[in-house]
């Protein structure tokens, strides 16, 4: 008699239970997209901000320490030491070697042009072939630095072109394909450089002009490096020395910019490496921000359904106010009337909530196609999150409907009164 009343409620009831599913459908629909978007957008939104350039620094171990006796720092007043640039493919020998997505070393180094003096020449990879065993890559500025602009072409790693910065160009009057002469050999201004930093003021030349200016053939003073890296928590803060073997192992084999930090400094020798903590946080900031509005999105879809489920349930329950109270009449008593509704309710969450979630991993695919360039991954586990969710919408827009019906008094309710 039980299934027959759910039956009979569905069939003669066609048009509400139709809004209601529809609108279960679409609030469950959005929820899933966003939650699937929000699970597994970490790695995307990453590699996103890495258009922001690099994110980790590394330099000579030397640089990190302070020789000071009695309040006077007697660290010698140089350009510190060096790391050495045959070491460098060995970034890409490190466990999380996928995350590192380029390096770019730097070495600057003073000249002088007529009347100025001191001016700076940064030596540099622009898009430099390198290979680690059987691995071959790009690497250099124009995958650390994207924010680059040059007005010109870029010059080859191997040539003797050069890039003059904006400013400095301004003030020598000089333009893409003319020449300059440094250390009292000409060369040839392939491009001119901005970057809004100070950069514009400075020379940039492949690597091996500055070391030849230095007299220190495969000398590096420091490195940038971009990489892929988890936001930072309380556990990526941690002393890997305080940690326990399987913690260590848990930090050590996670992609925090700190260990990523920390391998960088067990492939590079005599080298330190840390974040540039602005980049990093400003990742983690964007990320959590990102998360928290897919998630405001996905609750307001569920609150809208909630509500749409609550008018139709209002006006269904009104219509069967002869039929609740007939029920009445012959014996029902106010839980059997509450369990049918709430039956009716379960049914309609578990088929609208299995359409909205085929909807929205369709949704999710398809922000992901066209914002990351990528496929976002559907978790199985997310399905019975999905039906339980809607389940919850549903019997929450119900509830005050269903504990209308079950207060109808038999006697009014089959006069049609109530």
């Amino acid at each position: 008699m039980f299934l027959r009343l759910l039956y009979e409620s569905f069939r003669r009831q066609k048009r509400r239970k139709l809004l209601a599913g529809i609108a279960i459908m679409l609030g469950v629909g959005v929820a899933t997209a966003m939650i699937a978007v929000a699970t597994d957008i970490g790695d995307k939104i990453s590699r996103e901000l890495r258009s922001y350039g690099a994110n980790l620094i590394v330099t000579p171990q030397e640089d990190t320490l302070d020789i000071e006796i009695g309040g006077v720092n007697l660290k010698p007043p140089s350009d510190g030491a060096y790391l050495s640039e045959a070491d460098l493919p060995k970034i890409k020998g490190i466990f999380w070697r996928n995350n590192i997505v380029g390096f770019a070393p730097m070495l600057p180094v003073s000249v002088s042009l007529g009347e100025m003096k001191r001016l700076t020449l940064l030596g540099t990879y622009f898009s430099k072939q390198l290979a680690f065993g059987k691995q071959d890559f790009t690497t250099g500025v124009r995958v650390t630095h994207p924010w680059w602009r040059v007005q010109g072409s870029w010059p080859d790693d191997n040539s003797e072109d050069i890039l003059l910065g904006g400013h400095l160009a301004a003030r020598l009057n000089r333009k893409a394909g003319q020449e300059i002469e440094i250390g009292g050999q000409p060369r040839r201004i392939c491009g001119i450089l901005s970057t809004g930093g100070a950069e514009d003021d400075q020379i940039i030349a492949p690597l091996p002009f500055a070391q030849q200016i230095l007299g220190r053939p495969g000398a590096v003073r420091r490195i940038y490096v971009s990489a892929v890296t988890k936001p930072e928590d309380a556990f990526a803060r941690r002393d890997p020395k305080s940690m326990s073997p399987e913690m260590y192992d848990r930090w050590y084999c996670s992609p925090y910019a700190q260990s990523i930090a920390f391998q960088l400094q067990e492939a590079l020798p005599h080298s330190h490496a840390e974040q540039i903590r602005q980049v990093a946080q400003n990742e983690g900031t964007v990320l959590s921000r990102i998360k928290g509005l897919m998630l405001l999105i996905a609750l307001a879809a569920l609150l809208a359904s909630a509500l749409a489920v609550s008018a139709s349930m209002a006006t269904a329950v009104f219509e069967r106010r002869s039929e609740v109270g007939l029920m009445k009449a012959l014996g029902a008593g106010n839980l059997a009337v509450a369990v049918l509704f709430f039956a009716e309710s379960a049914l309609l969450a578990l088929g609208a909530g299995s359409a909205g979630f085929v909807g929205g991993a369709l949704l999710a695919r398809q922000i992901g196609q066209s914002i990351f360039d990528s496929q976002i991954t559907i978790q199985p586990v997310l399905l019975p999150v999905v039906l339980i969710i809607a389940v919850i919408v549903t019997f929450g827009g119900s509830a005050a409907a269903i504990r209308r019906a079950v207060k109808f008094d038999p006697v009014y309710a089959l006069r049609g009164d109530v």
